[in-house]
């Protein structure tokens, strides 16, 4: 018998929402959630294929866990690094960074070099903006974005984008085009406080500090579905922090992620990884021990997307491995 649940795209930071097709529990296909106010029935390529996690859906064995258990236990706390992130719940990071601070292991948050601000544009003033900067791909990259800046320049908006590709989607709707740094790009503009900068890349960490100086509202849109809730929580790392503290880690901890597709970084020189994941990826190809944990359609959580909304997720479907914070809770146990 054929279900529709809705929930959240996790492909990333928009916050979209996507049914979920059901058929006695087995996921079958997706397709638009209509009423959802900030997708209005658009999902991306990237939503819809992302219930192709379960072809590879990993089974959960509890020896694993008590081994890889067994391994923390036997490694300084200080040579522990546990991976912040934003393919995490809010629910799941609380758990991680309680983990973190008792047993004084080590946080690394990062995304594509970019971190949290306080205050960012919302998807309105995106769509209703009169001048926009865009940095990065947007279009192609986080397309129901690229939906609102489409709308806002066929209102009259100029658009000017900084990207390295010529021809993409982004550059060929922009008003004027230029690949150059991210510091040539705003010097080289009139910005102020009327118009919006939006970008999902920089150049480098120091780069962001010069993007909120420049005087506009700004709306960094991240690779991940909460990573705007993780590094709220904790502060990211510049590209050069991240390879220095993974340098000296002894014990890698990944949660429901893929790091060694997003790091620059030679992960075999780690003497332990293990992987919290609800399906195989090439971080669970290379870890010592690969613990199977429910993806976000088997729990309730709740994810914060690029504009700060808070936005909660129920199971679609009940699941026989365990979620990020029971985990959490018997890792937490077995060393006090």
């Amino acid at each position: 018998m054929f279900e529709i649940k809705h929930t959240l795209c996790p492909s990333c930071s928009v916050g979209c929402g996507i049914n979920v097709i059901l058929d006695s529990e087995e996921i079958v296909g997706t397709f638009p959630y209509k009423r959802h106010p900030i997708n209005e029935g658009k999902n991306c390529s990237n939503g819809r294929s992302s219930i192709d996690i379960f072809e590879e859906k990993l089974a959960f064995d509890s020896k694993v866990l008590d081994d890889a258990i067994g391994k923390l236990k036997s490694c300084s706390n200080e040579k522990v690094t546990v991976i912040f992130s934003g393919s995490c719940s809010n629910e799941d990071l609380e758990a991680i960074k309680s983990l973190c601070e008792s047993k004084g292991f080590n946080i690394l948050a990062y995304d594509n070099d970019l971190r949290n601000f306080d205050s960012v544009a919302s998807y309105d003033e995106v769509e209703n903006a009169s001048t926009l900067f865009v940095i990065g791909n947007i279009l192609y990259e986080n397309p129901l974005i690229g939906r609102r800046i489409v709308r806002a320049k066929e209102n009259g908006a100029k658009v000017f984008v900084n990207d390295d590709l010529e021809n993409s989607p982004t550059a060929n709707i922009a008003d004027e085009f230029t690949s150059v740094s991210v510091k040539e790009f705003l010097d080289a503009n009139d910005i102020n406080e009327d118009s919006i900068i939006v970008f999902n890349k920089v150049d480098s960490f120091e780069d962001l500090d010069l993007i909120e100086s420049a005087g506009s509202k700004i709306l960094p849109v991240y690779s991940k579905s909460n990573s705007k809730g993780a590094l709220s929580l904790v502060e990211a790392a510049s590209k050069e922090d991240v390879l220095e503290l993974l340098k000296n880690t002894d014990v890698l901890l990944v949660f429901n992620d893929d790091v060694v597709n997003d790091i620059n970084f030679d992960f075999k020189s780690i003497s332990q990884i293990i992987a919290f994941s609800p399906s195989k990826n090439d971080t669970t190809e290379l870890a010592s021990f690969v613990i199977p944990v429910k993806s976000w359609l088997e729990y309730d959580g709740s994810f914060t997307n690029a504009e700060g909304l808070t936005q909660e997720f129920k199971a679609a479907f009940e699941s026989d491995n365990m979620s990020v914070v029971d985990v959490i809770e018997k890792i937490n146990g077995e060393l006090e």
